[in-house]
């Protein structure tokens, strides 16, 4: 059997453009939407895909995407699902709900992921996870305050994913939080700056130099390191 991957949040944007590339190579790619009857554009893809049903939050659908899975081996994990979550919140108007909800899907999700698929990464050569952030989570990097339920659940991922990391070292797991760039996707709007094809190119090229020794890193999409 080839390489593999699994790409939460498949069905549309970058996840999309990663299940295309890597299936472009040759890959065996493990794709994830809510629904599987309604893949987005991963109905028009080519190569060995693999559907599967996923609702990040729910533990019950992660088990049995586990399960799904088997015994097979995984070289790749790349949890890409994410959500904007409550715009224009300040201090006197909290969404509560909606920022726990943000914080469930982009910080909390990922990690039990890992858990769940642990064993079948701990059989393939590959061993690397990685996590699409964003820069938006970097508290050194913020000059403008605002997006309080993004930032700070980004800010989250990059702290438990940067933990993850130490934890999972020595029995030789590599991995990494990427920003993407301000891509032209239905999050990032037509007015962004590059196309998905350029940020997924660039974080596969990232992901492919990944070692242990980089591990638990924060890198853009060119490969550049960035601030906490």
């Amino acid at each position: 059997m080839g390489n593999s991957v699994l790409i939460t949040g498949a069905s549309r944007g970058l996840g999309l453009e990663f299940a295309r590339q890597y299936a472009d190579e040759g890959w065996r790619v493990y794709a994830t939407c809510r629904d599987v009857t309604r893949p987005g554009g991963l109905g028009g893809l080519k190569g060995d895909i693999v559907v599967l049903p996923l609702e990040v939050t729910e533990k019950r659908s992660i088990d049995a995407l586990a399960s799904a899975f088997g015994s097979a081996p995984l070289d790749i994990l790349i949890a890409n699902a994410g959500v904007i979550g409550p715009r224009g919140m300040t201090a006197d108007n909290i969404d509560r709900t909606s920022w726990l909800e943000t914080f469930a899907v982009n910080a909390v999700a990922p990690v039990a992921l890992v858990g769940a698929l642990k064993r079948n990464l701990e059989k393939a050569k590959g061993k690397k996870l990685v996590a699409v952030s964003s820069r938006m989570g970097s508290i050194g990097g913020n000059v403008s305050g605002g997006s309080y339920a993004y930032r700070s659940s980004k800010a989250a991922l990059n702290a438990v994913w940067h933990s993850l990391a130490l934890d999972l070292a020595a029995t030789g797991f590599a991995m990494a939080m990427l920003h993407p760039g301000w891509v032209k996707t239905d999050m990032g709007g037509k007015d962004a700056d590059i196309e998905p094809t350029e940020s997924v190119n660039g974080m596969r090229q990232v992901i492919e130099r990944l070692t242990v020794a980089e591990t638990g890193r924060f890198y853009n999409y060119d490969g550049a390191e960035l601030p906490w």
